[in-house]
């Protein structure tokens, strides 16, 4: 099975093979909105080539529930990323056009417009990149070439007027499908959870005496160690310090990596196994865990992590045997049970 990192290069290679258009031209022509935040999140980062618009999120969200984006119209994005499983499929791993199973876990797309990096391995470098990816990878949505659904969206009686509406002009291409998908994931934001009330909002009262037992265990480098890398800043968190890690998961018997993770990318040895560390707002919500989805519950992920992980060359020095006391484990997972947010309004399929 191709790599992870081909599969992405074939997705993007009609990007490059674009010359010198410039991404610019592809610009939504609208009055730019800006995006709220939730409580706990920080303000929404906007690249200046694709503003976005209220037409510009309304087209991207109908994008993204359409089912003809894949080779046989039988699933859309929302089949991995799924609002009633807070943007994740409850899959260990993902399954796309003819049941086919990927190699992966799916993260949440939740507060994904925060992170520098998406996919496990960071093989994407932002959201427009990210949502195409997909579409051609022959294990998701299997489109051998992206002019297969480009035509589909072409034909549709609705969406030249809407990438009219939206870009100045009927012309539907890649480059504004992909601005369209990252405008509406850019509103994927979830935040105003019980801990975000506790330490944002000055509501003493929002967290349980447990979870504020856990909290302490999460804070603690002699404890957890949590924060280490799930990160939590004075003003807001997004729970990841958005860098890649190998944690000792995904190790054989053989101490061979079931996936070498952003190895595939970068070609950096000490990468071998390292992947992005995910953020844990709304974990309670978004099992399995782990990039293979192999852990089925918290109190089995804070195990883990207590247990130093698989040995390898590489583990991150920070993954270290720690004692936690049965009270501390079921505290740490009642804290992380406080970190489920609201979904974001506006974030369902569209009305027909």
């Amino acid at each position: 099975m191709p790599s992870p990192r081909t599969l992405t290069c074939l997705a993007i290679l009609p990007l490059l093979l674009a010359g010198c258009r410039s991404r610019t031209q592809d610009n939504p022509v609208g009055k730019p909105i800006a995006i709220k935040a939730p409580l706990g999140l920080p303000p929404v980062p906007v690249p200046v080539d694709n503003p976005v618009t209220a037409d510009s999120v309304e087209l991207g969200r109908r994008l993204f529930y359409d089912k003809r984006l894949s080779s046989d119209n039988s699933l859309a994005c929302a089949h991995c990323h799924d609002p009633k499983f807070y943007f994740t499929d409850g899959l260990r791993l993902s399954k796309g056009v003819n049941d086919q199973l990927g190699v992966r876990n799916a993260p949440t797309l939740l507060n994904s417009a925060y992170m520098p990096f998406q996919f496990w391995d960071g093989r994407a470098i932002s959201l427009e990149q990210q949502s195409v990816g997909p579409i051609a990878n022959p294990v998701e949505m299997n489109n051998a070439k992206h002019e297969i659904f480009l035509d589909k969206l072409k034909d549709d009686a609705e969406y030249p007027k809407m990438f009219r509406k939206v870009y100045g002009s009927k012309e539907i291409n890649l480059v504004r499908v992909e601005k369209s998908l990252a405008s509406f994931e850019r509103t994927l934001l979830s935040g105003n959870s019980a801990f975000d009330r506790f330490q944002y909002g000055g509501d003493q009262s929002a967290l349980t005496p447990a979870q504020l037992r856990g909290l302490a265990v999460f804070l603690n480098p002699a404890g957890g160690n949590c924060a280490s890398c799930h990160t939590i800043g004075p003003k807001d968190a997004l729970f990841t310090d958005g860098k890649f890690h190998n944690i000792g998961q995904g190790v054989n018997g053989d101490g061979d990596f079931t996936d070498i993770g952003r190895y595939h990318e970068t070609r950096v040895e000490t990468d071998k196994g390292a992947f992005k560390t995910p953020t844990l707002r709304n974990i309670a919500e978004t099992a399995p865990y782990m990039h293979d989805g192999s852990i089925k519950t918290l109190a089995a992920v804070v195990d883990f992590y207590a247990g130093q992980g698989n040995s390898n060359p590489y583990l991150d020095p920070e993954i270290r045997k720690i004692h936690l006391s049965p009270q501390d484990r079921r505290d740490l997972v009642e804290f992380l049970n406080a970190l489920t947010g609201d979904l974001p309004p506006n974030s369902g399929p569209p009305a027909k």
